[in-house]
């Protein structure tokens, strides 16, 4: 009986799988090194464009009166934007995590395909929209104000925030959770003393997350607190304040102010590259916890 010949030669039919890999591989490499290289770009440009503005009287002295491209700095756009990001942080962290909660422990299946649609559609809403609409419910009867802005902000903010919470609850172990409840631990108990505590790192990174979108808004802002200078604006939540975007904003509608516009938008770009960096290094960690 003749034994099977076997041929350690590659077919033509592997030959073509082998090549396609290499193509497929070859495209998705330049498109990394492409999204990459458009991150360096805006970065360099900017940096290029607003360096000779870029000194310590810019971040510790306020902006000169009258707008003078000459003299004054960004210091009370900075104190705005941690003042309405604050305010928009305590407000959505708390309802984000809640909700997440809901969705990922106490929620039937139904109601929470239902609340994830929910969060999906509202995170995609413009934020123009979000700043017409608590314009129209509280601008329109009490004025511009900080505390307007930061409701708007925090609206941007629950969803991403309750998704975000929603998946590293998800990571929790589930023996975890039926340890506690074989040991006669209600339901809603489980959650708030084991599963969030085990969670807080990932919750925490989306957080972080969330502000560093929620820094970068400028639409809703327009309508909710432009009236706050940075030659008149304070510290008060219920006075319309300035912040870094609108700072540039009209630093780049007035002649004169283009390095102060390009300065300001660096620094902004800086603090949401080091935030989304820092959270991404923190989710890492985080999950490398849990797999380990």
């Amino acid at each position: 009986m003749a034994e099977p010949v076997f041929s350690l030669r590659t077919s033509g039919r592997l030959r073509r799988r082998q090549m396609v890999n290499r193509l497929m591989g070859a495209l998705a490499l330049g498109a990394a090194l492409l999204a990459v290289s458009v991150l360096a770009i805006v970065v360099i440009s900017v940096a290029s464009r607003g360096v000779s503005a870029l000194n310590l009287d810019f971040f510790t002295k306020n902006a000169a009166q009258g707008f003078n491209p000459t003299g004054g700095g960004i210091r009370f756009a900075i104190v705005g934007t941690v003042v309405i990001v604050g305010i928009a942080t305590l407000m959505a962290l708390p309802l984000g995590v809640l909700i997440a909660i809901y969705v990922s422990d106490l929620a039937s299946p139904r109601l929470a395909r239902i609340t994830r649609l929910a969060l999906d559609v509202t995170n995609g809403i413009p934020t123009i929209v979000i700043g017409i609409f608590v314009y129209t419910m509280v601008v329109a009867t009490h004025g511009q104000s900080a505390l307007a802005g930061s409701l708007a902000l925090a609206i941007i903010m629950v969803p991403l925030i309750a998704r975000a919470t929603e998946e590293v609850l998800l990571l929790v172990p589930n023996s975890q959770r039926e340890a506690s409840l074989a040991l006669g631990v209600s339901r809603w108990r489980t959650t708030i003393s084991v599963v969030v505590p085990s969670a807080l790192g990932g919750i925490l990174t989306g957080t972080t997350l969330a502000i560093a979108r929620a820094a970068g808004e400028t639409a809703p802002l327009l309508f909710l607190t432009s009236l706050g200078t940075s030659a008149t604006a304070d510290s008060n939540p219920l006075h319309p304040l300035q912040t870094m975007t609108l700072a540039i904003f009209q630093y780049f509608e007035l002649p004169g102010f283009e390095a102060k516009a390009w300065a300001a938008a660096f620094t902004l770009m800086c603090f949401v590259l080091v935030t989304s960096l820092g959270a991404k290094l923190a989710m890492a960690r985080y999950r490398k916890k849990l797999g380990g």
